[in-house]
Order: C-alpha cells, then structure tokens, then sequence
C-alpha cells in the first residue's frame, strides 16, 4: 500500500508539470509589451504566418538588407521570404505532422540539439498572412535579429543545408541557439518583435499568443 501510495504521488507530481507550465504559457501570453515608438511614420510592411502550432515572419525581399539576403537562395520571380527558427531533428525528421514521434517530440523539447532557419519563398502575398506596418526603424532592428541568428561560414555565408528542403521553393540553414519548451519557434519570433521595438508578449512558446496582439 505504501508503495502504491508513492507511485500515485509521483504520478501527480508528473501529472501537474505540463498543466503548470500551460497555466503560466497562458498567462505570460497574456502579458503586453507595448511598441516603444508609436509615433514614427509606418513605411513597412512584414507579416506573420502559422500554419495552426508554428509561426514565421516573412518580409518583401526588396526590402530586406543586403547583409540579411547574402547567401540565401532566391530568384528574380521570388518576392517575399519567410523565416522560420527550430530544431533540427525536428525540421529535418518531421516533415508532417503524421511524420511526428514520440522521440522527435521529446527530443526537441527537452534535450539539447542544434537549430535551423527555415527559409520559404513566395512569389506572392498569401491570403492567410497577418500584415503588420512597422516603421524603418523597428524593420532595420528585426533584419538584425534575423541576421544574428543564421550561423555563417568561414568567409560570412550562411550555411545551407543541401537539398534538405521540402520542396524546390524553401532551404534550410544552420542557425544559433538551442530549441526546448522554454525557447520555442514561436518565442523566437516573439523575441525578435521585442527586440525590434514591437509590441509583443512578456513570453510565449505559442503562434496564437503574439497573433492575438495584432487581431
């Protein structure tokens, strides 16, 4: 009896991790970082997109610093980019949800691995895109947020993954930083708003807690 008693103990303990942690996602969610300059003229525009658990934030690719577009494969057709941030193995393994694991899952979230900057590119506007106008200011912070967190080559390229990509319209790069259930796709992206002087969460590790700012 005293063992069952101990294994249901732990159990709970268990059991009361991940509801904590939604508990306290939910409310730092919840928690606004105003813009720090809302006064400036609002010449630019960026967008996000999710596709239901991850977001990405894309740019017109006329804008985009020469620094930033270095090394990243584009064509002259191509006229908007998308940036995305995440594990490795999980890019590289989970191509679909229906491709997700139970090791893929908890290896990204708790163990330490390397990560990669999904690049997707968009000859259009799609129509799911959230829009969102910025001044030249905040758009040149977050072309540096971008910049910094491609890993870069001997000679300051950045490092493709070859032929890793799920279709001829996107390529994966190495990139810094580690993912886990505390520095998520969707705080990365949250992050670069922050740093970028945009209005943001306190912290969220999901797409909907940066999309509801801006609905």
């Amino acid at each position: 009896m005293k063992v069952l008693k101990i294994v249901f103990k732990w159990f709970l303990y268990v059991l009361l991790i991940p509801i904590i942690y939604l508990v306290i996602s939910l409310l730092l969610s919840s928690i606004t970082i105003d813009r720090k300059d809302s006064e400036t003229a609002r010449t630019k525009t960026i967008y996000l997109n999710t596709n239901g658990v991850h977001l990405d934030v894309i740019l017109l690719k006329k804008d985009i610093n020469v620094e930033l577009l270095k090394s990243i494969n584009h064509s002259k057709t191509e006229n908007y980019i998308s940036f995305g941030w995440g594990d490795e193995n999980f890019y590289i393994n989970t191509p679909t949800w229906s491709d997700l694991t139970f090791n893929n899952a908890f290896t990204a979230l708790f163990l330490r691995s390397s990560a990669l900057m999904h690049v997707t590119r968009y000859k259009h506007e799609q129509s799911n895109w959230m829009a969102i106008e910025i001044n030249e200011k905040e758009f040149q912070k977050l072309n540096k947020y971008l910049l910094n967190t491609f890993k870069t080559d001997n000679n300051g390229n950045k490092i493709l993954l070859k032929d890793k990509g799920y279709s001829n319209q996107d390529d994966f790069y190495k990139a810094s930083g580690s993912y886990s259930c505390f520095k998520t796709c969707n705080s990365w992206v949250n992050s670069g708003f922050k740093e970028s002087g945009l209005k943001s969460c306190l912290w969220t590790p999901f797409d909907f807690g940066l999309i509801k700012k801006y609905e």
